[in-house]
């Protein structure tokens, strides 16, 4: 195999036409040298991107340019349809992009002959031949590669084989960026946590209340986690109540001064049904995260938020319903940062829900006797430096998978659409909140 430039050969007289004219370009294809696990390229900003062109040739070939051309757009684009009149309707188109990414390079230059009339192009000779390219993404917030209804942000690597009197070979490798979110920022680590009732009425007779009461340890998570759900039903009203919890995942989008907006069910679960007079607790009842994208908070004209509704289905009513905003990132929680966080839940959770816990009395420390060796061991497990690496790299996997699984399947009927679009006019955030 001939490597990058070392493969070109000087420039030819028209003599070797006749040879040249035989040779075809077999394969042209773009190749990156960072992969994770699953050989996909992911990169944040500032990264490098290195990888190669390869180009295969049957037989000697003439080329005149070997470019290649790294882009990243952010894409928004959906129609509606307007009446102008008794008779009259047309179509309003709502496009807007943003771009994030620009790079241009050549790989085989154009060269003048000085001897010739004719310009200097580059002889392929048959075989396999490589060209290596870099390029460092833009130190700033880049938005997280995403496919949604009505927009997208891509990221992509074109390489163009530019021939004399032919049409040019082009290809294209598309790479996945996302932005970091880290979870374990005070803010994220909050805990989260709501109150409300509800009386049902029917004609001039009043029910009893239904009441409810719900909390979560913080509000950052990654995929592949499992949410924790406090929560307190009381049915006090004639009818026979379920208390449910689902996530959902909120895509705006934003053009021409309008947004539009498209809510999808992410995961859920349902506790027992609840008679009169009867209440019921959950304490820490589990929700998974599947795989999903991460929160998109920085573009201007994408968001992708989450929210986990906990709320109880009334029969032939209106829902008694608590939302809490998540966020989705993409650095788990640190290992002492875990058990820091479930201690302070744990306790905070005993006092919402009106329980006492009794303190212990605090050990004798003279009892005990820890080795050097476990000190060392407890002092690199809460190393947060030592553990990101490994803890960043694990989740690769659930964040590259979004892209290419869609939400599960669920039998249930939930009372939430799956798929809900708002017509309404949604305003365009002048600043997004901090993380």
């Amino acid at each position: 195999m001939n490597l990058c430039r070392a493969a070109l050969s000087p420039r030819t007289c028209p003599v070797f036409l006749s040879v040249m004219v035989l040779g075809k370009v077999r394969a042209l294809a773009v190749y990156f040298d960072s992969l994770n696990e699953n050989n996909l390229p992911v990169f944040s900003g500032g990264d490098l991107v290195s990888g190669r062109v390869v180009v295969e040739v049957l037989g000697d070939v003439r080329v005149r340019s070997l470019d290649i051309t790294a882009r990243g757009v952010a894409k928004v684009r959906w129609t509606e349809s307007r009446n102008a009149g008794a008779n009259t309707a047309y179509t309003q188109n709502y496009t807007e992009e943003v771009e994030y990414l620009q790079h241009r390079d050549t790989l085989i230059a154009e060269e003048r002959d000085e001897d010739c009339s004719e310009e200097g192009l580059t002889v392929l000779h048959s075989g396999v031949h490589e060209f290596a390219f870099s390029f460092s993404l833009p130190q700033m917030a880049l938005a997280t590669s995403f496919e949604g209804k009505h927009g997208s942000v891509r990221y992509w690597v074109k390489a163009e084989l530019h021939r004399p009197w032919l049409l040019p070979v082009k290809v294209k490798k598309e790479f996945i960026v996302f932005e970091h979110i880290d979870i374990n920022t005070p803010l994220l680590l909050a805990p989260q946590a709501g109150t409300k009732e509800k009386t049902l009425c029917c004609w001039f007779c009043a029910s009893g209340p239904i009441s409810l009461s719900a909390k979560i340890e913080r509000k950052g998570y990654t995929p592949g986690e499992s949410i924790q759900i406090f929560a307190e039903v009381e049915n006090c009203s004639s009818r026979v109540v379920v208390p449910k919890a689902a996530l959902y995942q909120t895509q705006t989008f934003f053009a021409k001064g309008k947004g539009k907006q498209i809510q999808q069910l992410v995961s859920n679960l349902r506790g027992e049904p609840l008679a009169q007079g009867k209440s019921q607790s959950w304490e820490g009842k589990l929700l998974k995260i599947p795989p999903v994208s991460p929160s998109i908070l920085d573009c201007p004209i994408i968001r992708v938020e989450y929210t986990l509704e906990v709320y109880v289905d009334v029969p032939g009513g209106l829902n008694l319903s608590l939302s809490l905003p998540l966020v989705i990132g993409t650095i788990p929680l640190h290992a002492c940062t875990t058990r820091t966080s479930s201690i302070s839940s744990n306790c905070s959770t005993l006092s919402w829900l009106g329980l006492s816990d009794r303190p212990e009395a605090p050990p004798n420390y003279n009892d005990l006797a820890i080795s050097e060796s476990h000190r060392r061991e407890c002092l690199q497990a809460c190393d947060g430096s030592d553990s990101q690496g490994e803890e960043a790299g694990s989740m690769l996997t659930y964040i590259t998978e979004f892209r290419y699984l869609p939400p599960p399947l669920y039998a249930e009927v939930d009372p939430y659409p799956d798929t809900v679009e708002v017509s309404a006019d949604v305003r365009r955030p002048d600043t997004c909140p901090s993380r």
